[in-house]
């Protein structure tokens, strides 16, 4: 089975202002509202995300001869150079410079009122826009009015994630020793991967290697157990079995993906924790450990440990793969462990989220948050986690309603007025660990589910200058992230509509309403 492949990017139509190119080529810098000093971490000297300069530089410029370059995924090594510094596009931003014309009062209203009247937004459609460099709200029309949010949910789970966590935190997949019995224990981590290449994330292969290293000479036949004690409750989304979200099990191999797919819908597995020990299982006894032929669950409940399914297993054509080392050196740690495998760093998992719109990341992270404040790991404590956490940070949740971290379920209720305000609390000078918030935005008209919008004539203004999070479910269609005006102003929005009764038609209306901030 190939490893997976990112479709090609799309290209923008048409040559691109002195504007949208430098914002393209210093993509990271629409982050830094109000300026923001040097960071630790995964940043520049610049204040530029790491990660979003190599991707930036990974990109060929507009209008270059020969094909478009493969669009690789987040785990892909080997990443070019940095892109140059962002200075010329922060310094804009620092100043929070522009005319009251450019993105304030009554002449932002006379440009988006006409557009949120459309009858493509359906019924009672809202807005919020702020100014990100001063936090100031620019322009409301029923901002504080809740309703269902879909996918731009996941704003609000990635801000409390990372403000429960912070940046650097990893998240750890761990077997211990008990007699004759290796135990395979689920930390949560929705980015662990069976596959020969990993890149940045964490690899099971990686783990069976060490845990054999581990075991040395030891003698003997050892029972495989797995255990998936970390959550509580069901596995179960509300919305039932479907391809766009597995099984929430805090021990789960490439998102249970029964494909090669890396994002998006595919078809899942039915038990996820099952399958990723029986998968260890396989890996354990190619590097030498004996095995019984049983795997059993954390409370003795015994499975065959061949998956009599005949399911492919993504990345069995190929060797090797290595990843971020766990512990100390890869060993258990202090919990009794003999071998471990660490995550990436929360910041680069948050993006990756944000990006490709993964539901199965969110939710983890949702119960992330939960472990981390003491709330129970389950769809419930998640949710009231993520609430309870942006409430702690002075956030307006007063009217809103969580029921997931992913934006799944209907009866999630947001304000487009709290979006804009997370967008402002992860713009803060002071609070550079939710940068990620911003850096993982999809670029309109380049990456992730923005790549194949504004691209026609009507909005391509917004290309390289918008950064939005995205949501559809049936009858929703919402929009919500940070977009440069041509004064420079960097401004934060979030659009949300209700009752549509074209799905596109909505879509397309909310790319303008944002073209017409990149406008403006």
């Amino acid at each position: 089975m190939p490893e997976p492949k990112l479709p090609a990017r799309p290209r923008p139509r048409g040559p691109l202002t002195s504007l949208q190119l430098t914002a393209v080529a210093a993509v990271a810098g629409l982050l830094l509202a109000g300026g923001t000093a040097a960071l630790a971490g995964p940043y520049d000297s610049s204040g530029q995300r790491v990660a979003e300069a190599r991707r930036a530089a990974a990109r060929p410029a507009p209008g270059a001869a020969g094909p478009q370059a493969a669009h690789r995924p987040l785990t892909s090594a080997g990443l070019p150079s940095p892109a140059p510094s962002a200075g010329p596009v922060l310094d804009g931003l620092r100043t929070g410079g522009g005319d009251t014309a450019g993105g304030r009062g009554p002449a932002l209203a006379g440009r988006l009122d006409p557009l949120l009247a459309v009858d493509e937004l359906g019924k009672g459609p809202s807005a919020s826009v702020v100014d990100l460099t001063s936090g100031e709200q620019v322009y409301g029309n029923h901002a504080a009015r809740a309703a269902t949010p879909a996918s731009v949910t996941k704003i609000a789970t990635a801000v409390a994630a990372l403000d429960a966590l912070g940046p650097d935190h990893r998240i750890r997949t761990r077997v211990e020793k008990d007699g004759h019995r290796l135990v395979l224990v689920g930390g949560g981590d929705p980015t662990l991967t069976a596959r020969a290449h990993p890149g940045e994330y964490a690899s099971l292969r990686t783990l069976a290697r060490r845990t054999a290293e581990a075991l040395g000479t030891e003698h003997g036949t050892y029972t495989l157990v797995y255990d998936t004690s970390r959550y509580a409750g069901t596995t179960r989304h509300p919305i039932g079995p479907n391809e766009n979200l597995a099984p929430v099990t805090p021990l789960i191999a490439d998102e249970g993906r029964l494909d090669s797919s890396d994002h998006g819908p595919a078809d899942r597995s039915t038990d996820p924790a099952l399958d990723t020990a029986r998968r260890f299982h396989d890996l354990l006894a190619e590097a030498g450990v004996k095995l019984r032929d049983e795997v059993e669950t954390g409370d003795g409940k015994k499975a065959p440990a061949e998956d009599l399914s005949g399911s492919p297993k993504p990345g069995d054509d190929a060797k090797g793969g290595e990843d971020a080392k766990g512990g100390k050196d890869g060993k258990g740690g202090e919990d009794g462990g003999i071998a471990s495998v660490s995550s990436a760093p929360l910041a680069t998992i948050v993006e990756r989220m944000l990006t490709y719109s993964d539901n199965d990341i969110a939710e983890h992270l949702a119960r992330q948050t939960a472990l981390a404040t003491g709330a129970k790991a389950d769809f419930k404590g998640g949710a009231r986690a993520v609430h309870d956490r942006l409430d702690k940070l002075g956030l307006p949740v007063g009217d809103t309603s969580f029921r997931d971290g992913s934006g799944l379920d209907r009866a999630d209720k947001l304000t487009p007025g709290l979006l804009t305000a997370l967008l402002a609390e992860a713009a803060r000078k002071d609070q550079p660990g939710l940068r990620p918030v911003l850096t993982g935005l999809p670029v309109a008209g380049f990456t992730g589910t923005l790549a194949t919008r504004y691209t026609a004539e009507h909005n391509k203004a917004g290309t390289g200058l918008v950064r939005a999070k995205t949501g559809t479910l049936t009858g929703v269609n919402t929009l919500a992230g940070t977009v440069v005006t041509r004064s420079g102003r960097l401004l934060g929005f979030a659009f949300m509509s209700h009752d549509a009764p074209d799905p596109m038609a909505a879509q397309a209306a909310l790319d303008k309403m944002a073209t017409a901030l990149a406008e403006s």
